[in-house]
């Protein structure tokens, strides 16, 4: 079994580190080196999608829900909240359940 490190989050960036000195974050989840590898394919997959938002962005005629990229980028960021609420503290469970973002499971 792989032992479960700190580590610190924080959304925006998709910043993952185990320092909680060196830089703002959102989040403290306790991760197997697997986990974190899994945490950041997923924000990885979100700033991929990000890129394809943009172009859709300046295409006037196509909407937010009818958008295959916009789905890519919201099932990511799902994936990520739910991931954190595995491995967060209370902290973090309390708060994105408080958001209504996530099925709890």
């Amino acid at each position: 079994m792989d032992e479960k490190k700190t580590y610190y989050i924080e959304i925006a960036s998709g910043m993952i580190t185990q320092s909680a000195v060196d830089s703002t974050w959102n989040f403290k989840i306790e991760g197997t080196d697997e986990e974190i590898r899994q945490l950041r394919e997923y924000f990885d997959g979100t700033a991929s999608s990000e890129i394809g938002n943009f172009i859709r962005a300046h295409i006037p005629f196509r909407e937010y829900h009818n958008d295959p990229e916009n789905d890519i980028y919201d099932d990511n960021l799902k994936s990520i909240y739910q991931l954190i609420h595995k491995l967060g503290d209370n902290d973090a469970k309390q708060h994105i359940e408080s958001m209504g973002f996530i099925d709890q499971k």
